[in-house]
């Protein structure tokens, strides 16, 4: 974890406060040169020692069967959403741990409203499920391509120009009734610069191994670069929340990002003070009877 950071100052750094207007490339570095104070080598060191907390805390969670903790991962392609999952996640429970890569809609999810498939797949009580890619798409790519909002199959009634507005006013909603009910709501977005994004895209197309992960629409999304960032902020800016704001977390260095991401999931945990469940007075003199008998095989 980042020791050169009190809590409360790292937090400060990267959270979209709630209630206030922000713009990425003013408030918030796609670099965390000003804030590390430590090498690349010493953020792995540190990043293994988060995720042997992250570790303990799943186990914890998972025993107490109490809560939930959703990860919205959001970025731009080749921001390193990938990357920092399986970094990150390395050290956690499969049986505890479920990752959801929302692609374009089935015919049967398009029968239906635009986040019944993500309430499908939220996690149980005890786990932690990670959207690559979330409901927010619904806010982003479907509003800079129309197609994507015309295969919904929406009554012209709700199609206005207000359908952004409803849109987070609902998600808002949405995430209230999940925090209501014991499901903490992690809301990540990687930011990274546009021209580390090239130089990512560029290894892709020259790396033969990596040239699955290119898709000519990485190149189309690049061109509306502006509008991306621009829906980003409107998206930030009215679905920041008290009970689940935003975090904006510099991406062009992964393994500042990784760690970053790991403080976070971590700190998100860390509140909600688990413990393993205490067993009852008679319960522990059953188990203890039963060790005798074990004993005596």
């Amino acid at each position: 974890m980042p020791k050169d950071f009190s809590e409360t100052k790292l937090l400060d750094r990267l959270i979209a406060p709630p209630g206030e207007k922000i713009k990425l490339a003013k408030d918030f570095a796609t670099s965390w040169k000003q804030g590390r104070a430590f090498g690349k080598e010493e953020a792995e060191e540190r990043l293994q020692e988060g995720i042997k907390l992250l570790s303990e805390f799943q186990s914890k969670l998972y025993a107490q069967n109490r809560y939930a903790l959703l990860i919205n991962l959001q970025a731009m392609d080749a921001a390193g959403k990938d990357g920092t999952i399986k970094h990150v996640m390395s050290g956690i429970n499969p049986q505890g741990c479920s990752v959801t890569s929302f692609k374009q809609p089935s015919a049967e999810e398009l029968d239906h409203d635009y986040l019944w498939r993500h309430a499908k797949a939220l996690p149980e009580r005890g786990h932690i499920g990670i959207f690559n890619r979330s409901y927010y798409e619904e806010v982003l790519v479907v509003r800079l391509h129309p197609k994507y909002l015309e295969k919904q199959q929406l009554p012209s009634s709700v199609k206005g120009g207000g359908i952004w507005r409803r849109r987070f006013e609902q998600i808002n909603n949405f995430e209230k009734y999940l925090s209501e009910n014991g499901i903490v709501v992690l809301k990540i977005f990687l930011n990274v610069s546009k021209e580390e994004q090239r130089q990512r895209l560029l290894k892709r197309i020259d790396d033969p191994a990596k040239n699955w992960k290119f898709s000519t629409e990485d190149a189309t999304n690049r061109r509306l670069w502006r509008k991306y960032m621009g829906a980003y902020e409107d998206c930030i800016n009215h679905t920041s929340t008290k009970w689940a704001p935003w975090y904006i977390v510099p991406a062009d260095q992964k393994p500042y990002c990784r760690l970053l991401v790991a403080f976070l999931i971590y700190q998100s945990l860390a509140k909600l003070k688990l413990e393993y469940p205490e067993v009852s007075k008679e319960r522990r003199a059953e188990l203890l009877s039963i060790r005798k008998v074990l004993e005596q095989e």
